[in-house]
């Protein structure tokens, strides 16, 4: 496992002096884990946090490297060019550094995870907490991480209404002995049923139709999952996407977005677990976490399943960092700028 410290991942070229020319990775603040979160903030705040774990991919029997995810995807994200109050101080971005699955603990990892979550995404003026991943088996960690922020708290006897959107080949809902990378969304429906809450907003774009068994669609229509396959998304574009985006969030105060990187195609994405044979338009995801991004409920993302030692030129990192980046941009309400006048 790639051991370099956090801060040493946050380099890259300097164009010059002033915010027209800085990128991100001038831009990060690296947080040190002994000082409080008292010290001055801006008015916004990008909470980054990374989660290294490939157990759950082990026991689902793929193939392992995730737990460097983190690493790959910072050093993608690191040159990006910002714009707008991003560039200008205003939004300040502060990564948290890594939890570690250490071993087998997966559980253990996934607890510790999920403090940390909590603690990025009620951190001074955050308006959207990012999680690096690690395999899907950090979903589970976000639920619970998001379930014990300040976002969750109930007010007037309601808890507010959140669901979850995950752009991904694979339902995700499998029963086993004991969590996977290929479990977290059936222990979330089941833990949100032990809380009183039996109907779990989960929907899925991307799904691949000979990637999920008959049982898994059997069990995602019991838990009345709402999804998009691969085929339908190609039939839809990017304007179908964004409508059942928006229609899924419609009644919703939160939305939590995970994005599973095999749901690209494998020419786009070969570094994760299990490559697509089909895949999503890379165009047409980055609409979906556009959509998703301009609910303005978004809270939490997840990047998961980068494998690293599989990632030929490192293809996947850089698209999975183009999704982050248009995500923050798109919550933060940084305008693109526009080609066709001159500045």
């Amino acid at each position: 496992m790639d051991t370099e410290p956090v801060s040493a991942l946050w380099t890259g070229r300097q164009d010059g002096e002033g915010p027209h020319h800085t990128r991100w990775h001038e831009a990060v603040r690296v947080k040190d884990p002994h000082q409080t979160d008292n010290d001055s903030y801006a008015a916004q705040q990008v909470s980054l946090l990374g989660f290294r774990t490939d157990e759950g991919i082990r026991r689902n029997n793929g193939r392992v490297g995730a737990a460097d995810g983190p690493t790959a995807l910072r050093r993608a994200l690191a040159p990006f060019a910002l714009h707008g109050q991003m560039a200008d101080g205003q939004v300040r971005l502060t990564d948290y550094g890594d939890v570690v699955t250490e071993g087998e603990d997966l559980e253990a990892g996934q607890a510790a995870a999920a403090q940390a979550i909590t603690g990025a995404l009620d951190a001074p003026g955050a308006e959207l907490a990012v999680v690096l991943g690690g395999g899907h088996e950090t979903a589970w960690a976000s639920y619970q991480g998001l379930m014990n922020s300040a976002h969750m708290r109930a007010e007037d006897g309601r808890r507010p209404q959140w669901g979850v959107l995950n752009l991904d080949a694979h339902f995700d809902l499998r029963q086993e002995s004991r969590p996977t990378s290929g479990t977290p969304f059936l222990q979330i429906a089941q833990a949100e049923q032990a809380a009183g809450f039996p109907d779990l907003r989960y929907a899925v774009v991307g799904i691949a139709e000979p990637a999920n068994t008959g049982a898994l669609f059997a069990q995602a229509r019991r838990l009345g999952v709402r999804w998009m396959t691969d085929v339908e998304c190609a039939g839809a574009g990017a304007g179908g996407i964004a409508r059942f985006i928006a229609d899924f969030a419609a009644n919703l105060d939160v939305l939590y977005l995970t994005i599973d990187l095999d749901l690209l195609p494998a020419a786009v994405a070969p570094g994760v677990s299990a490559p697509a044979a089909l895949g999503v338009d890379t165009a047409l995801v980055l609409a979906a976490v556009r959509a998703a991004a301009a609910t303005r409920k978004l809270r939490l993302v997840d990047v998961v399943e980068l494998n690293p030692p599989f990632d030929e030129q490192g293809r996947t990192a850089r698209t999975a960092a183009r999704l982050i980046d248009e995500a923050v941009r798109t919550v933060l309400m940084v305008e693109p700028h526009n080609g066709f006048q001159n500045d």
